[in-house]
């Protein structure tokens, strides 16, 4: 009888130590992932909130009745694009994360272009509700830099987890994917040209 309840008690630790490792990984995975989705939510909303600067720099600009409208234009139509492209935080794959960051360097670039031209109208650059709105707006971008840096440290601890072993294998079971990451735009390796 003894012979029979040893084999029978080591199987049953065996189960139960498997039970609860499959159940904390498991658990440990929906934590990790619904980090993963609270840091793109943040990431969402402080490109909503560049967004929603947009019209009012536009609007105080466009008072300048000689200023480039081709300008105008282009941001308009950069941020409409940009906030036309929305990410399920269920599907980060890199693909998607690199459509969504080609249509928010568009709307960089935009900007950009607009806030060089400005220098050729000081009465503009001297205007209050102008300067307000672009140092809005660079606060703005520094809190999408830090928002991005905080997506990919949890989703870089997200993949290790899932990619390490035993874990893997209960990826694999209960249907958890790595995420994709924001990447350098192109060209981010060489430094801008300043010209005097």
């Amino acid at each position: 009888m003894k012979k029979v309840l040893i084999p029978i008690a080591i199987l049953a630790v065996v189960g139960i130590f498997i039970y609860t490792k499959a159940v904390g990984t498991y658990n440990t995975f929906v934590t990790n992932e619904e980090q993963v989705n609270g840091m793109w939510a943040e990431v969402e909303t402080q490109y909503q909130r560049r967004a929603d600067l947009i019209p009012n720099l536009v609007n105080t600009v466009k008072g300048y009745a000689d200023f480039e409208q081709e300008t105008l234009t282009g941001v308009i139509e950069a941020r409409a694009k940009a906030t036309s492209i929305t990410i399920d935080p269920t599907n980060l794959t890199p693909e998607n994360i690199e459509q969504f960051q080609q249509a928010q360097d568009q709307l960089s670039g935009a900007l950009s272009r607009l806030l060089v031209a400005v220098e050729r109208y000081p009465d503009l650059k001297a205007n209050q509700n102008f300067l307000e709105l672009q140092a809005q707006l660079e606060g703005t971008e520094n809190r999408i830099a830090v928002a991005r840096r905080n997506f990919n440290q949890e989703v870089v601890a997200y993949n290790t987890n899932l990619r390490t072993f035993p874990n893997n294998l209960f990826a694999g079971w209960y249907g958890f994917e790595t995420k994709g990451t924001f990447e350098a735009s192109a060209g981010a390796e060489n430094a801008p040209t300043v010209q005097f």
